[in-house]
């Protein structure tokens, strides 16, 4: 008998969404989930912000200008979007739809609003939400980037606060703490296998 892969999930696609304030880790999971070779599809986000000197183009986020942005959302080419610090977001919807009809799950890093947006579209998706240890641990991560001026840093927590608020209205909630990236990443992995093993699994229709 040949041993399966442990990660192997073969009966059912979802669509994974993981959220949480600016700082939290959402980056650092998603990149260690890829490295792990999962048998997911992760689909990047559109953004039309400068790209970051430890980001890459299509793989972090996909790097666009705000005109190609601007045509895809009236060509009803994306999922979710929205303007964040000035900037546009979006998940483009076709690779979400590629990825599920492949048979795997699609795994989506958006922000808060974004997730309370998808939400409304396919409820059935798995909604988790990522934070960090603590306030002050939040915090030190926003300042420690230092890609934010004194007034963005401020709206950033600001909006970290709020958005911590709204932590009922995901499905789990996983603690990034800070040195245990490991531990969230193995959660994040946990909660997905576990939904492989409902008796009547979540159909997420696009």
């Amino acid at each position: 008998m040949t041993e399966r892969d442990p990660y192997e999930f073969d009966k059912h696609s979802f669509l994974v969404v993981i959220s949480g304030p600016s700082g939290v880790g959402k980056d650092s999971v998603l990149r260690r989930m890829k490295e792990l070779g999962l048998p997911f599809r992760f689909v990047a986000t559109m953004n039309t912000r400068a790209r970051r000197p430890d980001e890459v183009d299509g793989v972090d986020y996909h790097f666009v200008s705000t005109e190609t942005f601007v045509t895809m959302l009236e060509q009803g080419e994306l999922l979710e979007h929205a303007v964040v610090y000035g900037d546009y977001k979006g998940i483009p919807r076709q690779p979400v739809r590629e990825a599920l009809a492949s048979g795997h799950d699609a795994v989506l890093r958006v922000d808060v609003q974004g997730a309370a947006t998808i939400k409304r579209i396919a409820p059935q998706a798995i909604f988790i939400f990522l934070t960090a240890g603590s306030e002050a641990e939040l915090i030190e991560r926003l300042s420690r980037r230092r890609t934010e001026t004194t007034e963005t840093l401020r709206v950033r927590i600001a909006a970290a606060r709020e958005e911590l608020q709204r932590i009922p209205e995901f499905d789990y909630v996983v603690v990034n703490r800070e040195g245990y990236l490991e531990e969230a990443v193995e959660s994040v992995i946990s909660i997905i296998r576990a939904e492989h093993c409902r008796v009547h699994p979540r159909q997420v229709i696009l």
